[in-house]
């Protein structure tokens, strides 16, 4: 094949966006798949239910390491040639994890299989956010999040319903062929970009020392908290305060995940429109709903609502990463992977401190109210950040 793009695909961004999202659509089932077979890999390593969540952990911590190691590492790398590099660590770490035999090597290739995440999903944004117009581009970074919206409504039960019948291997092995389906798709529809000569780790690291840059980045690890505050313990929530059936487990997942489409899109278009006001009204209609399942969660049917509506809060996914690509200057690589870091260590965050408030004995749907206080932090961040900048312009004026 030739390096150079023909004229079909430089016309057709949105093919380019269906493979960059079923990267995402892949990286998101093979995130959430393991939450639904943790007894099935339990039983089959010999360990317990709880030690499976290390192998979850593990991932999440190969997020984190992966996108600033891989973003500086990588910073000349081409685009293109650096999305199919990422998802071939990808395919290796999840069929290689099919194929453990023993807990610890499964603990350690999850850990692998989440190395790429947080680069692919940065890189994937500016390769979508470059082929349309600026004032696009919130909303092209949106549909290629929707290949993870996706994922949390069909991939992830799909995929534990196969590997419940299959065996769980089955799940990670059915990733791995999305991941080199995904590959195959880059290559023909994704434009190449030429490489930034000027590149060089130092100036990717640079990203880490600007205040814009942290500052966007601590709305995203604890605003974004809030949400996975609640995601992490919807199902026993509504178990036990709502009555809810063990069946419907799988459908709280899909409602959530269809919340997740809509805030997509929605807040992708507000973050077009007006990218400074849609920060904060995201982060105040995510405390709001928060707050909402924290009284609907004793009513199944309110309760499934809620959740619907707290999945909302993905929109602020798009609107922070628009946001990044303003204040990164020259590390555009760096800032973008280090979003998706953001968001896992919200997870962990708002995971944490809900089973800290659930132990203490506040009943379940307390996760709201942490995520609502969680929302409420990452609108304090939003705020001392909107500040500062004023003062700058201040400054510069005076001067």
């Amino acid at each position: 094949m030739s390096s150079t793009p023909s004229s079909a695909e430089a016309r057709n961004p949105r093919l380019a966006e269906l493979a960059l999202a079923l990267g995402g659509f892949g990286i998101g089932t093979s995130e959430f798949v393991i939450m639904g077979l943790l007894e099935r890999v339990a039983g089959d390593l010999q360990v317990t239910t709880a030690d499976v969540g290390y192998a979850i952990s593990a991932y999440a911590l190969g997020v984190v390491v992966g996108a600033p190691l891989i973003s500086a590492l990588a910073a000349r790398v081409p685009r293109r040639a650096l999305l199919i590099a990422l998802m071939l660590v990808f395919a290796v770490g999840n069929v290689a994890s099919a194929l453990a035999t023993s807990f610890w090597p499964f603990v350690g290739l999850r850990f692998l299989a989440g190395l790429p995440h947080g680069a692919y999903f940065g890189v994937a944004a500016l390769v979508a956010a470059a082929a349309v117009p600026i004032d696009q581009r919130a909303r092209a970074i949106g549909r290629v999040m929707l290949g993870l919206s996706t994922a949390i409504v069909v991939g992830a039960p799909l995929a534990t319903w196969a590997g419940q019948w299959l065996g769980w291997p089955f799940a990670f092995h059915a990733v791995g062929a999305v991941a080199l389906a995904t590959m195959v798709m880059i290559r023909l529809w994704v434009p190449p970009q030429p490489r930034d000569q000027a590149a060089s780790p130092r100036r990717e690291l640079s990203a880490l020392i600007s205040r814009r840059v942290l500052f966007t980045l601590g709305v995203a690890s604890i605003g974004f908290g809030g949400m996975f505050a609640v995601f992490s313990y919807v199902v026993p929530t509504l178990r036990t305060q709502a009555g809810m059936p063990e069946a419907l487990g799988p459908w709280v997942l899909a409602i959530f995940g269809i919340g997740g489409i809509v805030g997509n899109l929605v807040g992708a278009r507000l973050a077009d429109r007006h990218l400074m006001k849609a920060i904060p009204r995201i982060l105040l209609w995510s405390l709001a709903v928060q707050v909402g399942f924290f009284f609907a969660a004793n009513h199944l049917a309110a309760g499934l609502l809620f959740v619907g509506l707290v999945g909302t809060g993905i929109a602020l996914g798009p609107a922070l990463q628009a946001r990044l690509m303003d204040v990164a200057g020259e590390a555009q690589t760096m800032a973008a992977s280090m979003n998706h870091a953001a968001f896992n260590g919200a997870n962990a965050l708002g995971a944490w401190l809900a089973a800290v408030t659930i132990k203490a004995g506040a009943e379940w749907s307390a996760s709201g109210l942490v995520g609502a206080a969680l929302a409420l932090g990452g609108l304090l961040v939003f705020a001392a950040d909107r500040r500062l900048e004023q003062r700058a312009r201040l400054r510069t004026t005076a001067a």
